[in-house]
């Protein structure tokens, strides 16, 4: 069963027939065509595994996680395909990550969402753990879904990371995140999020070593 849904979400993904100037892929979710234009020499400007499992769950569970008109921020989003995603299945969304991945984040947003959503996406920076409450305040700002895939691997901002969470995340927010496990600090990471977070697996692909989880403010995890 994993190798038989890894290949159907790997299967959305498709590459151009011919060389350009220009490094892009395709991928088809959400009933469009999604091109998304690739920086090769930056981690945070390449689509990694982890955004496309977590955008085949937001499309194949459209009815129990329902996006429309829901406000969703997206932290770490890189080229921007889970923020694509979610604002074609009809969420309001910020597309967050740091000031160098703006520009190109901006591009493909734009070029993907513009007179297609419900909803026109915006594009904000956030360097974890810096200036939360003066950009996202914790009075004006209110999220239904934190999204987030692939921003645990080998950097020195996991403490910055969990304290983003903790400061966008109200009792009612759900975070949906995707995650491939590779060092020992993702599982530390994962331990220091518990003491916050109620965690639950909802997905795992042993074959690409990701799992998906959904996340909520201790003691406040629904059924």
């Amino acid at each position: 069963e994993d190798e038989q849904i890894v290949a159907e979400i790997m299967g959305r993904r498709f590459f151009p027939p011919l060389i350009t100037h220009k490094t892009w892929e395709g991928f088809h979710f959400a009933g469009h065509e999604i091109r998304i234009t690739e920086a090769t020499d930056c981690y945070g400007a390449v689509v990694w595994p982890s955004a496309l499992v977590l955008c085949y769950f937001l499309e194949t569970n459209s009815k129990q996680c329902n996006l429309v008109d829901k406000n969703v921020i997206e932290i770490g989003a890189g080229t921007g395909l889970v923020s694509i995603v979610a604002s074609l299945l009809g969420a309001f969304v910020t597309a967050t990550d740091l000031p160098e991945l703006l520009d190109n984040l901006q591009h493909n947003v734009l070029q993907n969402t513009k007179q297609k959503c419900k909803h026109q996406p915006c594009v904000k920076e956030l360097s974890w753990g810096i200036d939360l409450e003066k950009n996202f305040p914790r009075s004006s700002c209110h999220f239904d879904y934190i999204m987030a895939a692939d921003v645990v691997y080998y950097h020195p901002f996991l403490d910055e990371l969990l304290l983003t969470f903790d400061h966008l995340c109200k009792n009612d927010t759900v975070i949906l995140w995707a995650m491939k496990f590779r060092l020992e600090k993702e599982n530390q990471f994962v331990d220091k999020f518990k003491t916050l977070f109620d965690l639950e697996m909802i997905s795992n692909f042993p074959s690409l070593n990701i799992a998906l989880y959904k996340a909520m403010r201790k003691g406040r995890m629904k059924a």
